[in-house]
């Protein structure tokens, strides 16, 4: 599962966490699984985790001594609701990166 589309207009490292973190579910993601899903170094993820952050897109916990990221409850597509279709435009600014 992916982010809400409203939240792909980020930069490529940010929609990965997102996604990955979406598609955990409600387990969240410590952050060296994190890094494992985002494939990039610890400074980049780090970078990324804070425009989150200071977005309200993520939340931090310590569950049982162990510290997770979560993402925020807008972040996640409502399973109900059929997604999004990609117009053709949009999938050509993906393609080219705008």
């Amino acid at each position: 599962m992916q982010a809400k589309r409203e939240f792909r207009d980020r930069e490529d490292v940010e929609v990965a966490v997102l996604d990955a973190l979406v598609d955990r579910g409600g387990d969240g993601m410590t952050v060296f699984e994190l890094r494992a899903a985002a494939d990039v170094d610890i400074d980049t993820l780090e970078d990324a985790l804070a425009e989150l952050k200071d977005d309200s897109l993520i939340s931090v916990e310590t569950d049982e001594g162990r510290t997770v990221v979560l993402p925020a409850d807008r972040v996640i597509p409502d399973p109900t609701e059929a997604p999004d279709e990609e117009s053709l435009l949009d999938a050509v600014r993906d393609r080219l990166g705008l």
